[in-house]
């Protein structure tokens, strides 16, 4: 089976895209997803199971959300006056920012002229940056690796010096990896910090340099938080390859004393943040040691295992929680996930899952991206089982056998 990633052809189709692009639901709830990738996909298709409208907004047209939203917009979401107009236009119910390229201080605006963004604008703001999430971390109390700020190459040389080597480089605002390197030797970081402004997501410069340490593994704790108070998803393990996960499973099996310390942390940072729906905590496990790394304020890339295990996932989780209405984070299977990522550079994909689908109590979901590169995640494999340990192995068995062409 060869599937094609379908393609807009405005010019072959005016008067389709007309009706798809200026149509209105009379009388629904209108959300304004900011940030068009996978994960504000699948919150687009379980708002549309609710009869809700949706607008998708993302900086290049076909974006996977735009393939299911009722119309969309393409802009510079870092543009103040760009994304000020679309919301005014718009005037939508709820704002939800999917990714970290957005000019915040438009949605603190937004907010204050009365509308709803999620969790709330000063949720976005912080989480989204690394130097400022870090720093309400301490203020909190939170145990946290060892870090600095540097905003030039000189700062950034001084600043290695205090946290040795090796360590962590990344930029302030990015995501799933981007600009994140391990620096191993001090001749590495002007690459380091190169590789950093290259890929930030935001209008900063700054990097944050973070201790480099052993731990025993990380965790994604789904934290949601809604009008019935906090409740928490089954933890999720995951692995990183160059910053990115590759692949993650639920439940991942920790004893009661860890696993209690973790929800005091996640819950602590989360009605901190304020505002209602899920975050993605990560943190990192050290013996009995839980050190806090990040928190998204929306559902997390590790979390789509949860369409396979849990009798809501994550994005259904979110959505009620913005909504006021009641939330599930009830485990129903053991699962993993497995990026189906790109080896080769292609516009307009194609994709042959005919043997993948073969390997029994997997599904595939791809993501729809017009452009791939390499390392780029166009899709994911979902596997469920008695066991993590054979779940994992069906879903990289999968994976395998997804071709790109």
């Amino acid at each position: 089976m060869v599937l094609k990633t379908p393609i807009q052809k405005i010019e072959n189709y005016p008067l389709l895209n007309n009706f798809t692009n200026y149509m209105q639901l009379k009388n629904s709830l209108k959300i304004l997803l900011l940030g068009s990738g996978e994960l504000g996909k699948e919150i687009v298709i379980e708002a549309q199971r609710l009869g809700i409208e949706c607008i998708a907004v993302d900086k290049y047209q076909n974006a996977p959300a735009m393939q299911v939203a009722h119309r969309s917009h393409v802009i510079d979401m870092k543009d103040k006056d760009k994304l000020s107009a679309i919301i005014n236009q718009e005037n939508p119910d709820y704002i939800i920012p999917e990714i970290e390229a957005i000019n915040t201080e438009v949605l603190k605006e937004a907010e204050l002229n009365g509308m709803n963004v999620v969790p709330s604008a000063f949720a976005v703001q912080v989480a989204m940056d690394r130097e400022q999430i870090r720093k309400l971390a301490t203020n909190l109390n939170l145990k946290t690796v060892k870090y600095n700020f540097a905003s030039t190459i000189e700062e950034l040389n001084n600043v290695s010096g205090e946290i040795g080597v090796p360590c962590v480089i990344k930029p302030i605002m990015s995501s799933s990896g981007k600009g994140q390197s391990i620096v191993k030797d001090k001749k590495d970081l002007q690459y380091a910090w190169d590789y950093a402004q290259k890929n930030t997501r935001g209008i900063a410069n700054t990097v944050i340099i973070e201790e480099f340490i052993d731990f025993d593994y990380e965790i994604t704790l789904l934290t949601a938080r809604s009008c019935d108070g906090i409740k928490f998803c089954k933890p999720i393990g995951h692995k990183q390859k160059d910053g990115d996960y590759f692949v993650s499973w639920q439940p991942h099996i920790m004893n009661k004393k860890v696993l209690k310390n973790a929800k005091f942390i996640a819950k602590k940072i989360v009605d901190k943040l304020g505002g209602f729906g899920i975050y993605g905590v990560e943190l990192f496990i050290r013996e009995d040691e839980v050190i806090f790394n990040e928190v998204s304020p929306r559902p997390h890339d590790t979390g789509m295992v949860t369409m396979v295990t849990q009798e809501m996932n994550e994005f259904e989780i979110h959505l009620r929680c913005i909504l006021g209405l009641s939330i599930s984070t009830k485990l129903v299977a053991h699962g993993a996930s497995y990026a189906i990522q790109s080896k080769i550079e292609i516009s307009n994909p194609s994709y042959d899952i005919k043997k993948a689908l073969e390997v029994s109590n997997t599904k595939i979901r791809l993501f729809g991206k017009p452009f791939a590169k390499k390392g780029r995640r166009m899709g994911v494999v979902l596997a469920t089982s008695d066991g993590i340990e054979d779940a994992i192995s069906k879903a990289e068995e999968c994976e395998s056998l997804v071709d790109i062409f």
